[in-house]
Formats: C-alpha cells, sequence, structure tokens
C-alpha cells in the first residue's frame, strides 16, 4: 500500500484511505488511481493532476464546471501559466490561495498537494476548496462584532457580562462611570463585587439554583436592587437580565439604569402629592361646614314653610293665599338652586388651584425630572379633571330635576358634527385604541338640539374608553332607520353583567364589575334624560368579557313640547 500524505481537512482522508488502498489493491500492474480519483471528484470542490515537472495532465470534472475549462485547454502546460497564484502558493508551502476561472474571475481557494496512490510516473492530485462561502461569512462576522462593540460601547446604560460562575467577562464604559472601577478593576473578579450584602453573599447561589432549576428570579424579569460603587457608597438601581447561550456555556448580560435622580423625583413628587391632598383636605372641610350651615337654614325654612301651610289651610279658597304658598314654593325652589350655584363654586375654587399648582409643577419639573416625574404630575391633573366631571354631572342633574334645560333646535349635518366629536376624543383614547367612524347613510340634515347630542354621543364614547382596555377597537356606526338616526357604539370591553342591566339608567348606579372605576353613576341617566327631551331613546345589548353596544335612537327633526319635557 502507498502512503497518502494529504491533511484530514480536505476530505475526510480518515475514512477515505480504505476506500482508497481497496481501488489500489485491484490491480498490481497498471494505473488503478481512475477509481480513486471518481471518489475524490464527489467529496471535494475539485482537483487537478500534475505530473513530476508539473505539467497539467487533467482535471476533475467537478472542477472543470466550476472554472469552466475543458482539458484541451490545459493540457500540457506547466501549472504555474494557469494557475500562477497555485503554483506560488504550493512553492511557498501556504495553503491559502487565489485560483481564476476561464472568465478571468478570481476566487479565494484553500490548496492542498498529495500523490495519487496506485499511479505510474510520481503523479501528484492538487486539491481546492472554494473559501468564496467561508470569506463571505467572516466579513459578516466582522462587520456584526464591530456592530455590536460599537452598540456596546455607546450604550447610555451600565452593561455588564459575567459568565455561569459569575465571574465579569466585560463591562463598557458607563458601567465605569457609574461605580468607579476601571475595567481592568472588574473583569476576571466576581461580579458580586457590585453588590451590598445579602445579595453579595447569595448571588452565586441565585445563578446556581436556575441553571440546576431553570426557575428565574430576575433574569428575564428584571426589578430594582441596590448597586455598591467602588467607594462603598450604595445607590438605587433597575436590574434586568438576559441569558445567551454560547458553545463554553451560559453568558448572562447584565443592563443597569441608576435610579438615583428618579428616586430623588419621586420623593419630591410625593411630598408634594401630600401637601396637595392635605389642601383638598382642608377645603373639604371648609365646605362641609358651609353644607352644614347651608342645611340647617334649608330646615329652618322647611318649619316656616310648615307653619305657614298650616296658617293657610283656613284661607285655602282664597286666591291671595294660593299666591302666597306659589311664591313661597318658588322661594324654596330659588334657594336650591342658589345651594347648587354656591355648591359648584366651592368646588370649583380649590380644584382650580390644584389644577393651577400641578401644572405649575409640570413646568418647573419638566426639564431636569425623569418621566416618571410627569407621570405623577399628570395623576393630580386627571383626579382634578375627574372631580370637575362629577361637578357637571350634578349640575346637568339638578337642571334637569328643576325643569331649567332649555332645548336650542338647530339645523346641522349629523356627520359634520360626529366628525367633530371624534376629533375632539381621540387624544383622549387610552394607548392603542381606535375610534373607527362608518357610515351606512347619506349626508343627514338633523334638526334637533346640537350641543345636547353632542353631549350624549361624547359621554357613549367616553364610556367605552374607559371601560375597555389597550389596544382595542372603538365602532361608531351611524344608520337611518324609519326617519330616525340610529346610532351603535359598540366597544370590546369588560361588559356588564346581565342582573345590573335593568337598574343601569338609575341614578348613582354602578355597575357591580366597575366599582373599582372612577365615576358617578350619572351619566347614563342623564343621557337617558337629554333623550327623552330630544323625543329619542337608548338600547343596550351587553356580554360580559367581551364588550357593550348602545343604540341611540334620534328622531331627525325634533319638536319641543310639554311632553317631551315632562319626560
Amino acid at each position: 500500500m502507498i502512503f497518502i500524505s494529504i491533511i484530514p481537512f480536505a476530505i475526510g482522508f480518515l475514512c477515505l484511505q480504505g476506500k482508497v488502498s481497496s481501488v489500489a489493491n485491484k490491480s498490481h500492474h497498471k494505473d488503478n488511481s481512475e477509481g480513486w480519483f471518481d471518489l475524490l471528484d464527489q467529496v471535494m470542490d475539485g482537483y487537478l493532476v500534475v505530473d513530476s515537472k508539473n505539467r497539467i495532465e487533467s482535471l476533475s470534472p467537478s472542477l472543470k464546471r466550476w472554472l469552466k475549462f475543458h482539458d484541451d485547454q490545459l493540457t500540457g502546460l506547466q501549472l504555474g501559466e494557469p494557475f500562477p497564484e497555485i503554483y506560488n502558493s504550493l512553492i511557498s508551502k501556504s495553503n491559502n490561495s487565489w485560483v481564476r476561472n476561464g472568465e478571468g474571475k478570481l476566487f479565494p481557494v484553500r490548496v492542498f498537494k498529495a500523490i495519487v496512490p496506485g499511479s505510474i510516473g510520481n503523479r501528484s492530485a492538487i486539491f481546492l476548496e472554494d473559501l468564496t462561502t467561508r470569506k463571505s461569512l467572516e466579513k459578516e462576522l466582522i462587520k456584526t462584532r464591530d456592530q455590536f462593540q460599537g452598540v456596546f460601547t455607546e450604550a447610555v446604560d451600565a452593561l455588564v457580562i459575567i459568565n455561569s460562575r459569575g465571574v465579569i467577562q466585560n463591562v463598557n464604559p458607563a458601567t465605569e462611570k457609574l461605580f468607579g472601577y476601571s475595567g481592568e478593576e472588574m473583569i476576571s473578579r466576581n461580579v458580586s463585587m457590585l453588590m451590598p450584602n445579602p445579595h453579595k453573599e447569595n448571588h452565586d447561589q441565585y445563578i446556581s439554583n436556575y441553571l440546576t432549576s431553570g426557575v428565574a428570579q430576575i433574569i428575564g424579569i428584571g426589578r430594582e436592587v441596590p448597586g455598591k460603587k467602588k467607594d462603598g457608597s450604595l445607590f438605587p438601581m433597575r436590574l434586568g437580565v438576559s441569558e445567551v447561550l454560547t458553545e463554553e456555556g451560559s453568558l448572562f448580560t447584565g443592563i443597569i439604569q441608576d435610579l438615583t435622580q428618579q428616586k430623588k423625583a419621586e420623593t419630591k413628587i410625593l411630598q408634594l402629592n401630600q401637601a396637595l391632598e392635605e389642601k383638598v383636605r382642608s377645603r373639604t372641610s371648609e365646605l362641609s361646614k358651609t353644607v352644614n350651615k347651608l342645611l340647617f337654614s334649608n330646615k329652618k325654612l322647611e318649619n316656616v314653610i310648615q307653619q305657614r301651610e298650616k296658617i293657610n289651610q283656613a284661607l285655602i279658597e282664597s286666591e291671595k293665599d294660593l299666591k302666597l304658598a306659589l311664591s313661597n314654593e318658588k322661594e324654596l325652589g330659588n334657594l336650591k338652586s342658589r345651594f347648587v350655584s354656591m355648591a359648584s363654586h366651592e368646588f370649583r375654587t380649590p380644584l382650580s388651584s390644584i389644577l393651577s399648582s400641578s401644572e405649575l409643577i409640570g413646568m418647573v419639573l419638566e426639564k431636569d425630572q425623569p418621566e416618571k416625574a410627569k407621570k405623577y404630575l399628570d395623576r393630580i391633573e386627571e383626579s382634578v379633571n375627574a372631580l370637575s366631571g362629577i361637578l357637571n354631572d350634578f349640575l346637568s342633574l339638578s337642571r334637569l330635576e328643576e325643569g331649567a334645560t332649555e332645548i336650542n333646535i338647530e339645523e346641522f349635518l349629523l356627520q359634520d358634527l360626529c366628525q367633530e366629536i371624534i376629533k375632539e376624543f381621540e387624544p383622549l383614547l387610552k394607548d392603542g385604541q381606535k375610534l373607527a367612524l362608518e357610515h351606512h347613510v347619506d349626508e343627514v340634515t338633523m334638526l334637533s338640539d346640537k350641543r345636547m347630542l353632542k353631549n350624549i354621543l361624547t359621554n357613549l364614547l367616553s364610556n367605552a374608553s374607559k371601560y375597555s382596555p389597550k389596544n382595542q377597537p372603538i365602532k361608531c356606526r351611524i344608520s337611518n332607520v324609519k326617519g330616525e338616526v340610529c346610532i351603535d357604539i359598540t366597544d370590546h370591553g369588560m361588559g356588564i353583567p346581565e342582573e345590573d342591566i335593568p337598574y343601569l339608567f338609575s341614578r348613582f348606579f354602578r355597575a357591580s364589575n366597575a366599582t373599582n372605576i372612577q365615576g358617578t353613576g350619572l351619566g347614563l341617566h342623564i343621557i337617558k334624560r337629554y333623550l327623552s327631551l330630544l323625543g329619542g331613546r337608548i338600547r343596550l345589548r351587553s356580554e360580559l368579557e367581551k364588550g357593550s353596544t348602545f343604540t341611540v335612537y334620534i328622531p331627525i327633526k325634533t319638536t319641543t313640547n310639554e311632553e317631551n319635557i315632562s319626560r
């Protein structure tokens, strides 16, 4: 058997030698290399055969297809003529080279040379491995590495990479700045150096438990923990950890955000919020005293009226006494109206003060406080607006009860009103909520109270948004049914329990599944009263956890009469 001197990487030669030997042993006197070449052509990108003087004898079929040559083009030529790069690489004993095809295009290749077994005349085979794909992958790998290094280096947050033993593998400049250590001081040391007790003592056990059980306490979750700087000082930070699996094992990347300024801002906002709440309590107490005085006065007045009624019983047939009783009733109504107006003013004064104070705080903190501080201020402002909405509901109810609600009939396009409402309402939607308007009628000219209809639709849309989660659509559909406009407002929210539906339009009634959501229980009652004034009506379809559809029917032409007002 002839020994074959070829690098195993070229053709998996440890597996191939046995096949070559069996081919070579079939004959002792003639050239048996053809079977060997057939095997090589199946496992290599290509090869060519040269004689002892480096003259080309033949090219493998795969090499001819790849380089687009024919045997008669190269046979008999010195190897260095068509392939100078290959020849030079063999002379310099370098495996990396280039090969040029019949069209003049260069390809990166790896070159191996071996004695042909069973051949006559000391022939050699030169094997070529195409490195084009490998070179492309290497470039892409370098590009990816450079991109990662750029992101890692320039990241604003601190980034720490550790192995499964908790040993720091790499840190970025933001980590050095945050903790006060240099990279050299941290790399190859346990990450617990950046933690105070008890986290420092238990950290390695955290990792061991995770690798054993797969149960993550912080990996993929993130939480607030204390950090320890080089000077020993502690600071609050948010730590998020992700895991990357490599051939060497798991690597963990910690993303660290310094919460020092955020915590200071939160403390200051909390103090301001407490001060505002104390002010609200104080003004509420003052208002309560005022209301008690009014109730006492009202009681006294009722007693006076009762006494007058007793006196007037004897004079009931007297027109003068009837007029006096009527005058007393009107006086009582006027007193009630004045009470509501006064209460309205007393509510609005502290609410306006709170609102303006929150706006001033927002202006002062806007430039140098984190985003969370702004959210606390937004909550104060939302609470004030909610209280104002509650007050408006009470005032609307008061006017309805007193019969003081005026109907102002005017002509307007329904589609224009709906577009106006949607434009004003869309900024108030929750994140991801979309309001879609569907027209199934031509332009409708309404003869009705535009302001009252706008309040009805705005209130229903507000409920659809309030009782629906984020990222859920709200649909407003307009159609015409027998001289009436039909408006469907559909949401995909929490729905209404079936047992609550009969009472939903009663004053101060809240559905049993909505008690934790802010509201007065007056909105739907007021809507129904408004619709009665306009000669309209409202229907409800709801399914728990799937949503609700409120359908409003309004005459295209509304006429004001005593029947509507009395309803």
